[in-house]
């Protein structure tokens, strides 16, 4: 698989899966715009990238709740390159595990913000840019354990993944007719920070990282495939590599 040519964002990119996935996107050859917060862990990542790809990344150091600067996001890209080829929709906010009536309610607005209204405005600002490429490729990140199956104390968490879920999956509905293909990937428990936080007792070396995800993410952004809609999940994927997808 090669991505020359083509133009990438992932958000979330400093560190974990979002930063894997930046890395393996570069090393097929797609420039980065790479999306996260802090200034430094932009930079650590464009060190990287240029290692694996002899390339600078598009560094945006911008909190995901700024829309109005997504909004502007778009607007940039569109003066720069015409199109996006890929964008990954990888940030996402944990928040607390405790009951939900012990949820803060600043808390609560903070997961919709980040793990929904982010993404939402993410679509609205790019849906053209992604329309005007070949191929174009959208893959949000999920949680469909924890969505689909309630599970006492994750509530905010799963509330939110639940509501990206049908947001993705109506989006997907909406672009059937077009060359653009949107999914989701659930990664399931992965030896990032996040999960630490959320499984403080786990060992971290019973997880796989975020690289042993990338064959799959990078599937996900390929020309190649072609379905719509779907969840792809890293756990079942891996069970049966060859007959996951039909």
């Amino acid at each position: 698989m090669t991505l020359q040519g083509k133009v990438a964002i992932v958000t979330g990119a400093s560190r974990g899966i979002g930063r894997a996935t930046a890395v393996a996107l570069a090393e097929q050859g797609a420039h980065i715009i790479a999306i996260a917060r802090t200034v430094g862990s932009l930079e650590d990542l464009d060190d990287k990238i240029k290692a694996v790809s002899g390339e600078n990344a598009t560094l945006v150091p911008l909190d995901l709740t700024d829309y109005d600067a997504i909004d502007r996001l778009g607007g940039v890209i569109y003066e720069k390159w015409g199109k996006l080829d890929i964008l990954v929709g990888n940030a996402g906010f944990l928040g607390d595990i405790t009951p939900v009536s012990h949820l803060k309610p600043k808390t609560f607005d903070k997961l919709m913000n980040i793990n929904v209204t982010a993404n939402f405005r993410l679509i609205r600002s790019l849906d053209p840019l992604l329309r005007a490429a070949d191929h174009g490729r959208a893959v949000f990140m999920g949680s469909s354990n924890v969505a689909r199956n309630p599970r006492h104390f994750w509530g905010g968490y799963a509330t939110s993944k639940a509501a990206l879920e049908c947001l993705v999956k109506t989006y997907a509905q909406e672009v059937e007719m077009s060359n653009l293909r949107v999914n989701i990937l659930n990664p399931g428990p992965i030896r990032t920070a996040m999960r630490a936080k959320a499984a403080p007792g786990e060992d971290p070396n019973s997880l796989d990282t975020p690289e042993d995800l990338m064959p799959l993410m990078l599937q996900l952004c390929s020309e190649e495939f072609t379905d719509n809609g779907i969840v792809a999940d890293y756990k079942m994927w891996k069970e049966d590599k060859n007959n996951f997808f039909f």
